[in-house]
């Protein structure tokens, strides 16, 4: 799946590199006894197993949890699958369709958008990788193998969180409403400067909007009972963006964040990805290597950091 500005001779995708990175891998014909035992060895040696088949193919191969663990009885089986009541096969696009991530995403009812990756995939790995670790833990309580199932479906519903009780306590169905918060006002509204570079506001308290008002020179507009608290904001915002970028847009980008570090008033740029690599604590976290021939570069997926 290459894009359009990669070499089309070269012998690995930009998105492989994106999820494979220093992978050793096996390409296997299950099919095929011998080969098919050569996967029940390794399991024999193997912690945790992480597959994703679809109905009951897995137990054609006896790679299914109850042949695994009589392989290997202390294996933890870890399975991603799309659904958690039937074995239709799921895609990212389609589960955003599903579980409503289209439908409250882009500008308006006209002009839907989805995320620009595959996000639910994202979130459902790191569902799963949750659920490995506890049954790690619960090893070294009891040495006992364990099946650790995400369905792709439920990790969407699960990642809706105040959408979702946004409509089950208040039958909010949300509409789409570009970058904007559907709580919180100005949050997420853009605005332009005087170079027309675009930026965001995450005005999330009265002191940070009263801070605001200040900074760029309405004092007054803080106090109008139209925006005098959050609820008044969301309800008139289209009256209050309108006001505020009339003044915001007599500064540069880089002055009203300036403003804002300094007033602790959350501002950022809307930055594109150059821009965004451009960042030192960015480039920080880009792995490189040589795999194939080929120089890939990648971000790393995992970036906690663990002192005592």
């Amino acid at each position: 799946w290459k894009s359009k500005n990669e070499n089309s001779n070269s012998p690995i995708s930009a998105y492989y590199s994106s999820v494979n990175y220093w992978k050793e891998y096996m390409m296997i014909d299950y099919n095929d006894p011998n080969e098919l035992k050569s996967v029940h060895e390794l399991i024999q040696e193997s912690n945790i197993i992480i597959s994703n088949f679809r109905g009951k193919s897995s137990k054609r191969w006896k790679l299914d949890y109850d042949s695994l663990k009589e392989i290997n009885p202390q294996i933890i089986s870890g399975e991603i699958v799309g659904y958690p009541n039937n074995d239709k096969p799921a895609f990212d696009v389609v589960l955003q369709a599903e579980t409503g991530y289209i439908s409250m995403t882009g500008t308006d009812a006209n002009h839907l958008s989805k995320l620009p990756i595959a996000l639910i995939d994202v979130l459902a790995a790191h569902q799963l990788k949750e659920g490995i670790l506890l049954a790690i833990l619960n090893q070294q309580k009891e040495k006992k193998p364990y099946k650790v199932v995400v369905s792709l479906y439920e990790t969407a519903l699960a990642s809706l969180v105040n959408q979702a009780t946004n409509f089950l306590m208040g039958n909010l169905i949300p509409q789409p409403i570009g970058t904007k918060h559907p709580n919180i006002a100005p949050y997420g509204d853009l605005f332009l400067d005087k170079n027309q570079k675009p930026f965001v506001l995450a005005i999330g308290t009265e002191k940070q909007f009263q801070e605001l008002c200040d900074a760029i020179g309405l004092p007054n507009i803080s106090t109008n009972k139209k925006y005098n608290t959050n609820s008044n904001r969301v309800t008139y915002r289209d009256e209050l963006v309108t006001e505020l970028q009339d003044k915001l847009k007599l500064f540069s980008r880089n002055e009203l964040i300036e403003i804002g570090d300094k007033n602790a008033i959350p501002i950022g740029a809307v930055y594109q990805l150059n821009e965004v690599f451009e960042s030192q604590s960015a480039k920080d976290i880009i792995i490189e290597s040589v795999e194939h021939n080929t120089h890939t570069q990648r971000v790393r997926g995992n970036v906690f950091r663990i002192t005592s």
